[in-house]
């Protein structure tokens, strides 16, 4: 992977949300490689879900640079909501699937966003989509509604969403913390296999380190900082 472009890079980041509070992150630099799998790791309130919202771009830092796609992002006037739609995905713990949409529907939603002139129907005829959806094995769920699915089958269409527009990297905080072990140990392999197929990056937030066995890079925080 040495030979890899850096998809994203953190440079001396610091964060914090009150001037009277102490820092969240405190000096992190690191980069994310493209076609890697990355796990920042850590107890609660270590910063984790503070950092993947940096590197997902949803939130700026105090000081410090972060670079994407080779770029230095200007977080007053870049368009930040367009370069997500079109290179980020996310999953979160919870599946966010909305209830009254069918699989098919709320896998779609990006696209929708993305061109509000495509139908569902054209979308699943992409070769890529029709790909992806039987890869991740829900082919036979997309007319059901969240209601009737399994835990783990609810993140498995929540990670086909993330995954509709292509992105080139999908952020993932504490995907299977609603799972039992055997589940999240599923989904974890469904984003491994989607790295060596297809070449997506993902950078996975967890607790659980005996999930860390699929990654290329660990990033353990403590206090807000980098431990190793």
């Amino acid at each position: 992977m040495d030979d890899n472009m850096q998809i994203i890079l953190l440079k001396n980041i610091y964060k914090k949300y009150k001037e009277t509070q102490d820092w969240v992150l405190k000096n992190i630099t690191f980069g994310v490689e493209e076609k890697s799998f990355v796990f920042i790791c850590g107890p609660s309130g270590v910063g984790k879900s503070t950092l993947l919202h940096i590197l997902g771009l949803m939130d700026k830092p105090n000081e410090g640079e972060v670079w994407f796609l080779n770029k230095k992002v200007d977080f007053v006037t870049d368009d930040l909501s367009e370069l997500r739609l079109k290179n980020i995905g996310f999953v979160f713990q919870f599946h966010y699937l909305l209830e009254h949409l069918t699989v098919k529907e709320n896998i779609f939603l990006p696209q929708w966003v993305k061109n509000k002139k495509i139908s569902t129907t054209d979308a699943y005829e992409n070769n890529f989509v029709k790909e992806y959806i039987e890869f991740l094995g829900i082919q036979d769920l997309l007319n059901r509604y969240p209601y009737e699915l399994s835990g783990g089958e609810q993140q498995r269409v929540a990670l086909a969403r993330a995954l509709i527009n292509k992105p080139k990297i999908v952020i993932a905080d504490e995907p299977t913390g609603n799972l039992d072990q055997q589940n999240a140990l599923n989904i974890i392999s469904l984003m491994r296999s989607f790295i060596d197929k297809y070449g997506i990056t993902f950078v996975v937030a967890t607790h659980n380190l005996q999930l860390t066995k699929f990654a290329d890079k660990v990033v353990q925080l403590r206090n807000g900082e980098i431990v190793f």
